[in-house]
């Protein structure tokens, strides 16, 4: 196996964007910048796993679906202890889903000794590329930029419509805690009007070289007889 013991493991979901992105757009993103974080690292890369933790507030949708919390940690861990058997040291668990119950999963993965390290990359600051928020979308600038950029094929632009909905309300449908997005909405929220390739050009090349960084830097080994689970947040310098 390669010198470097670590593993990079994108993990997706099959969620709506509304009509003008496609279903797979979390494990497209994640999955292009796993890609070249590993190109430049020399990190191993493993498959993409595609399904993330279901989300009532967006499986209303035809197509949307998803897994169990307690689905993903399970299959993560069996995942991760048999690569472990392999001499993987560290694994690097990569994901573009906000939902908190995917993250929690994700976090709760370990094995016997080895470092699990978990980036959402979208808590990478790229509000200094953007015309608003990141933090209150769902489809809109920030996911559809990247879209334009990474696959302009499976971008239906034209289908794109803006809805600004109250943070209150972006953070209840976000967590699921409502069934449907707010009134007006096709499943979106934000301002995808605003998405550009170069946006997502500039975005994309963020996530990767804030990743970069991070992964250059040793990571402590764990202490006691269990591996250890961490939450990394890359800096946007």
């Amino acid at each position: 196996m390669a010198t470097d013991p670590r593993l990079i493991l994108p993990v997706g979901a099959l969620v709506q964007h509304g009509p003008h992105l496609p279903l797979g757009t979390n494990t497209f993103i994640v999955e292009r910048v796993a890609q070249e974080v590993s190109r430049r690292s020399r990190i191993l890369l493993a498959p993409s796993f595609e399904y993330g933790v279901w989300n009532p507030g967006k499986e209303s949708y035809a197509g949307s679906t998803g897994i169990q919390r307690k689905t993903l940690h399970r299959a993560l861990n069996e995942l991760l202890a048999k690569w472990e058997d392999h001499g993987i040291q560290e694994f690097i668990l990569l994901t573009a889903y906000q939902h908190e119950p995917h993250l929690d999963a994700l976090l709760m993965a370990m094995t016997s000794s080895s470092t699990t390290t978990v980036v959402n990359i979208f808590t990478i600051d790229v509000g200094n590329l953007l015309e608003a928020s990141p933090l209150s979308e769902h489809g809109g600038e920030l996911e559809t930029s990247l879209m334009l950029y990474l696959a302009p094929n499976l971008v239906r632009i034209g289908q794109a419509a803006d809805v600004v909905p109250d943070p209150r309300t972006y953070r209840r449908y976000a967590q699921g805690r409502v069934a449907t997005p707010p009134p007006g909405s096709r499943g979106t929220l934000g301002f995808p009007s605003r998405a550009s390739a170069s946006k997502g050009e500039a975005i994309f090349y963020r996530y990767v070289e804030s990743l970069a960084e991070i992964l250059s830097v040793d990571v402590p080994s764990s202490e006691g007889p269990s591996g250890n689970s961490q939450f990394r947040e890359p800096s946007s310098d």
